[in-house]
């Protein structure tokens, strides 16, 4: 009950920050009820994927390649995907191959979680970085009061003057001390660059194709940076309730008398030894019974009494076999 609570104020601000941020695929909804909200956010459906794709619209314009016209509608919708996640792998948020979590189909908290993250980084940008409008600024750019600047931009009239023009030359002509200096650095580089060379036909792994790193991205390292926090956080409130008191405790110290391992190790000598007789009785039972049905077939019959006073033999000649 607690967890759906949780999750009911979770997507209560999912939605409102939705709405802050001028998301045009909640706006005119009016949607109160906690269910309908949840079922919008972590149940598979396109208006879903509009959304998510707006989210990731706002973090990264280009995530989406727009040149792609020759696929069908289907086959846009699986690129969209693929490129969400791929996306969401560079924020690390998720994997690249993490496609139930961009449909919809992944846990609710792990849905919940994953919205409330990509909101976050969209409001940091948002705050951090202003949007201007690119045909506000076009109208900017063209408005009649700036023409001239532009027209001047693009055919400068603008000649130096021929003294001007002689002083330049004069200073850009390098002297003979500046032209040793840069062949001493061009034959130190192509030294460096033959060295180089020579190490990495020596070096195995460098000759490996080695995959190519995911592009940096400062959000990434912010998002790292949080989580690192939080995880930090959580072990030390665990380790302050929790784990101080085992911390802090002594060290228990064991006895070094060795009497009642001596004890057990005697008593399990003397099971061992009644084992082993047990064994030679059902043996010695086992042979007389095999003498007895041998001597029955050939027609010999002896009384039980003679065959007590041999058992009784043998018996004793074992013990005698054995240890005091």
């Amino acid at each position: 009950m607690a967890a759906c609570l949780k999750e009911e104020k979770q997507v209560r601000r999912i939605y409102e920050a939705l709405q802050a941020a001028s998301c045009p695929w909640v706006g005119g909804l009016g949607l109160q009820e906690a269910e309908t909200l949840l079922r919008l956010l972590t149940s598979p459906s396109e208006h879903r994927t509009n959304i998510l794709m707006w989210i990731c619209c706002r973090i990264n314009q280009n995530f989406w390649s727009s040149k792609k016209t020759s696929v069908t509608a289907e086959e846009r919708g699986v690129l969209t995907r693929a490129e969400m996640a791929q996306l969401g792998q560079e924020l690390m948020l998720c994997r690249a191959d993490d496609v139930d979590l961009i449909e919809g189909r992944a846990s609710v908290g792990r849905q919940i979680s994953f919205l409330e993250q990509l909101l976050t980084i969209v409001s940091s940008r948002t705050s951090s970085r202003p949007r201007v409008d690119a045909e506000t600024m076009l109208d900017v750019f063209y408005a009649t009061e700036n023409l001239p600047h532009l027209s001047q931009m693009l055919e400068p009239v603008f000649q130096p003057w021929t003294g001007h023009m002689k002083t330049l030359e004069k200073d850009t002509k390098p002297s003979s001390k500046q032209s040793k200096e840069v062949a001493d650095v061009c034959a130190l580089l192509e030294t460096t660059q033959s060295a180089l060379e020579d190490l990495q036909s020596e070096c195995e792994f460098w000759n490996k194709d080695v995959p190519s790193p995911s592009v940096f991205s400062p959000s990434s390292l912010r998002v790292a940076a949080c989580d690192l926090q939080q995880l930090i956080a959580t072990f030390s409130h665990v380790f302050e309730s929790d784990l101080r008191v085992y911390c802090s405790s002594e060290h228990r110290s064991f006895s070094a008398e060795t009497d009642v391992f001596k004890r057990v190790h005697q008593l399990l000598q003397a099971c061992l030894t009644e084992v082993e007789m047990l064994k030679e009785v059902s043996e010695a039972s086992l042979s007389l019974k095999e003498d007895l049905e041998q001597l029955q077939s050939r027609g010999h019959k002896h009384t039980l009494q003679d065959r007590l006073e041999e058992v009784a033999e043998r018996v004793s000649d074992f013990l005698s076999l054995l240890p005091s």
